[in-house]
């Protein structure tokens, strides 16, 4: 998707337990995941697009962290998009805003299952995406240094007796 908007895409580099195996819901796994490396893959894109030296777009580092006495096991998604300034990051995690400008909403010559999905701007992913993690007791957390980056922190809570936590 980033490559089809932007023209590039920076390289993904996996680190930690990578070759993990655990039980999670694996289409709210995914689609968190699908989120998180979405909004940094724009950012850098974007970030370095700005100051000209998109030839050379830093890595995305995704660390997994697991062990056999933690309880839950930490994703880092970590960028050098740019950051969130603080003034803003109060709203990041709230439902219908988002940093992008405005979605067509043109529908005509759409098709069913196409490839046209915006990369950014529709204002739900990341609140989604904790919604999803705190439901089955893990969390979302996000770090930012504005004029830097930006690390994200997916906490999976082990699913294996735990109770749904409901609001």
């Amino acid at each position: 998707m980033c490559e089809r908007q932007y023209g590039d895409a920076p390289n993904v580099e996996m680190l930690g337990r990578i070759d993990l195996t655990m039980a999670y819901v694996p289409s709210h796994l995914y689609y968190i995941l699908f989120e998180l490396l979405k909004n940094s893959m724009r950012a850098v894109v974007e970030h370095h697009s700005h100051s000209g030296t998109i030839s050379t777009l830093p890595d995305i580092r995704v660390v997994i962290a697991d062990g056999e006495d933690n309880e839950d096991v930490a994703i880092k998604i970590s960028d050098l998009g740019g950051g969130i300034p603080r003034s803003i990051s109060e709203r990041i995690l709230t439902y219908l805003y988002t940093t992008a400008g405005p979605v067509s909403t043109d529908l005509e010559g759409l098709e069913d299952f196409g490839r046209e999905n915006p990369l950014a701007g529709l204002g739900y992913g990341l609140p989604i995406s904790k919604a999803y993690l705190q439901y089955f007791g893990g969390d979302l957390e996000l770090m930012s240094m504005d004029g830097h980056g930006t690390d994200s922190f997916v906490h999976l809570s082990r699913l294996t007796d735990n109770e749904e936590l409901l609001p």
